[in-house]
């Protein structure tokens, strides 16, 4: 008899409804790395244009201030939903 083929007792097979559960985590969670840039990011191209629109210079730190306070606040939102789960 071949047993090369045969899965290993200690090794189980992952069925297609796991695998598909884990890149639903994956998609689910993935985006945490980049929410806090992008709103970062976010708030400085509008403080930016804020600041060309009125010929100021202030603007700018304000959304970059914000865009971080967003950010952190839908960071706290997707773990606070994730410890739920």
């Amino acid at each position: 008899m071949d047993d090369r083929n045969k899965p290993s007792p200690e090794t189980p097979e992952e069925t297609p409804e796991e695998k598909k559960n884990v890149w639903l985590l994956v998609a689910r969670y993935g985006h945490i790395g980049f929410i806090l840039p992008a709103c970062v990011f976010i708030g400085l191209l509008i403080g930016a244009a804020f600041d060309k629109w009125l010929g100021t210079k202030s603007f700018m730190l304000v959304g970059i201030i914000l865009g971080s306070v967003a950010g952190f606040v839908e960071l706290i939102r997707v773990m606070m939903k994730a410890s739920r789960e």
